[in-house]
């Protein structure tokens, strides 16, 4: 199994790709990041996409707990010039977590870039 690093390090290499982090949506709080974040904070990113992860999670329309539906699988938001991409990691252990990915709308494909995240989410609970 692939370490937090070592993913990281493999969603920089998916064209277009401006800025990759694991980050825990309970609290916001980056558990690694590279490259670039948005507006060059991380940190931000994280908080502002946990918002959004959380606000998703509690929606009925979206809730599956206790039902034979899947579990939600990722996001995507698009801007004028950029995607992002939220991928949750769904381990063995209890853990509410998302890779999130940025990147650059004129240079990525969505399509590769959702199929390449959701390795990388794969790769972080393989036994």
């Amino acid at each position: 199994m692939p370490g937090i690093d070592q993913v990281l390090a493999t969603a920089m290499e998916v064209p277009g790709v401006q800025g990759a982090g694991l980050i825990d949506w309970t609290s916001g709080l980056t558990l690694g990041t590279a490259g670039r974040g948005p507006h060059a904070d991380h940190d931000a990113a994280a908080a502002d996409t946990a918002e959004v992860v959380q606000a998703v999670a509690r929606n009925a329309t979206f809730d599956t707990a206790g039902t034979d539906g899947s579990p939600l699988e990722d996001l995507i938001i698009t801007t004028a010039d950029s995607y992002h991409l939220i991928r949750f990691v769904h381990p063995a252990f209890d853990s509410q977590t998302y890779l999130y990915l940025w990147l650059d709308r004129a240079q990525a494909n969505l399509a590769v870039a959702r199929l390449r995240l959701r390795d990388l989410a794969a790769g972080l609970v393989a036994d």
